[in-house]
C-alpha cells in the first residue's frame, strides 16, 4: 500500500466537515497520490464510498482503530 502524501486529521468533527476538507484537500495531493484521512464520525466510511463514487477517486482503504477511522483514498483526476 502506499504511504499518504497528506494526513487529513478530522477527528471530532462530524458530517459533511470530513467530506468537505476531504474535497478541498485532494486537490493538493498529485494524480496517483494517496491521502489518508482521519475521522471519529461512524458515518464517514458511507460518506466516502458515496463521495469516491461520485467523484471517481479511489477508496482504497478504511481501517477502525479505536474511535478513529483511517480512510486511504488515492485521487484518481
Amino acid at each position: 500500500m502506499d504511504e499518504p502524501a497528506v494526513v487529513l486529521d478530522c477527528t471530532g468533527l462530524q458530517c459533511p466537515m470530513p467530506v468537505i476538507k476531504t474535497s478541498k484537500a485532494i486537490k493538493d495531493v498529485e494524480v496517483g497520490a494517496v491521502l489518508e484521512l482521519l475521522a471519529t464520525d461512524p458515518g464517514v466510511e458511507p460518506d466516502m464510498q458515496a463521495w469516491t463514487t461520485r467523484t471517481g477517486n479511489e477508496l482504497l482503504k478504511v481501517d477502525r482503530q479505536g474511535d478513529v477511522f483511517h480512510v486511504l483514498i488515492r485521487r484518481a483526476k
